[in-house]
């Protein structure tokens, strides 16, 4: 980086809101509502208020794959919340997350209600309310615990990292697109090591570990996240991409995936989901 790019932190860091890059409008360094919303409320007892991020498709795909399973009691209502118009700093939301990030779940099957936040810990919940996806056998249940913690802790460095540089921040900087590229590549060396001698994150099994693992990794393979396809050389990684099209043709994950998409062609948006009829 050359002297006129260079950058001396103040002493004391302040926030002037031109920081640029894609969500620039919506960032803010302090939390809490920005105006009163009440979320609409449908009549099943589950809520969800969530977009099709690789965070929200975690949830949507975890209870389309309950539905598929027979769990009648899985049914949601599942509402859009516009990020990038700011929606997720309604008082409503705020109140269910109080880090206004999608998703956000409400489960209105008790009294008083649980309000859940944070993607895993949404399918955690949910696979242990259902009995689902979540192995019993203590080795396996800690193999699939390791894998969504893994999860959780790695994509942050793909979204946060590489796809901030490489395809949201205003300009193009090659230091931190090469060292969140490195690391990128390093994760899905990774899975792809692992997935060489395993058919799911957990084994033989598909579980809460693959479904909180897909929306990130699996749309990176598939071309579907930050068009860095070709940049990253996805294609090298042959294992990691026979798991990740193995999961696009279940059935659940391709509703799952529909569920709060807000963009792409039509007929793949279901921007409210409230029955199996919004599929058709």
């Amino acid at each position: 980086m050359s002297d006129s790019n260079s950058y001396t932190p103040p002493a004391v860091w302040k926030w002037d809101n031109q920081s640029g890059g894609k969500f620039s409008n919506i960032n803010r360094p302090i939390s809490g509502a920005t105006h009163d919303k009440v979320l609409p409320v449908g009549d099943h007892a589950l809520q969800l208020y969530s977009l099709a991020t690789p965070n929200g498709v975690k949830v949507t795909v975890m209870l389309e794959e309950l539905l598929e399973l027979g769990i009648s009691a899985a049914e949601y209502d599942a509402y859009t919340i516009n990020i990038g118009e700011g929606e997720q700093f309604g008082s409503g939301f705020v109140d269910i997350n109080p880090n206004s990030k999608i998703p956000a779940l409400q489960d209105r099957s008790v009294n008083p209600s649980i309000r859940v936040f944070e993607s895993a810990a949404i399918i955690l919940y949910l696979a242990e309310k259902f009995d689902a996806y979540y192995p019993k056998d203590p080795s396996a249940r800690a193999a699939c615990q390791s894998w969504l913690m893994w999860q959780q802790g790695s994509a942050p460095f793909l979204g946060g990292g590489f796809g901030h540089f490489y395809a949201y921040a205003p300009e193009k900087y090659q230091y931190p697109i090469d060292r969140y590229s490195m690391e990128v590549k390093r994760q899905l060396d990774v899975l792809d090591k692992h997935l060489s001698q395993n058919t799911y994150l957990c084994g033989d099994d598909y579980s809460i570990a693959d479904i909180a693992t897909f929306p990130w990794y699996g749309a990176l393979v598939q071309g579907q996240l930050y068009d860095a396809a070709e940049f990253l050389d996805v294609a090298s990684y042959t294992h990691v991409l026979r798991w990740a099209n193995q999961i696009a043709e279940r059935p659940a994950v391709k509703r799952g995936r529909r569920v709060n998409r807000a963009w792409g062609p039509e007929n793949e948006r279901v921007l409210e989901r409230h029955s199996a009829a919004d599929f058709k």
